[in-house]
């Protein structure tokens, strides 16, 4: 197989970017949580994702007690479920609950770490889906200066 130039690497680099951006080139599992993101609650969330998670102690969710500015609060979640094939992080009280959502590659180590927006005190959720199963953990975070317009 004969090595690509430098010009045609990167015309193909800004061609996947461009129909990234557009949103034509997305992972499958990432088109599947789209519709998860407009939801309202985080029953409508689960319903969208078609998860019914059971709670486990194997996902460590670590957010501060206390967050002084909720526009930037800052999450990390830890799966030590075998298999970890999604993350997704949902804040109950936003508009939107479902925060974030990321779909990890076999053999990816179950770590996420993001900054997220919190209007108000509210407890958050991480759904974890492992080997075809869903599992949850949860934490309450009090917001002392809101971060959705505050």
């Amino acid at each position: 197989m004969k090595p690509c130039s430098r010009r045609q690497a990167l015309t193909t680099g800004s061609l996947l970017s461009a129909l990234a951006a557009i949103g034509l080139l997305l992972p499958t599992g990432a088109r599947a949580a789209d519709g998860a993101f407009a939801a309202k609650t985080v029953d409508d969330a689960l319903k969208l994702l078609d998860a019914q998670p059971a709670a486990s102690s194997d996902i460590t969710l670590s957010a501060p007690d206390i967050a002084e500015n909720g526009a930037v609060v800052q999450v990390g979640v830890q799966s030590r479920l075998p298999k970890t094939q999604e993350i997704h992080i949902l804040v109950e009280k936003n508009a939107n609950p479902l925060t974030a959502s990321y779909t990890l590659p076999e053999g990816t180590d179950g770590f996420v770490q993001m900054r997220v927006k919190m209007g108000q005190t509210s407890p958050l959720w991480v759904l974890v889906k492992a080997d075809g199963r869903w599992y949850s953990a949860s934490k309450e975070t009090k917001v002392t200066l809101g971060g959705c317009g505050g």
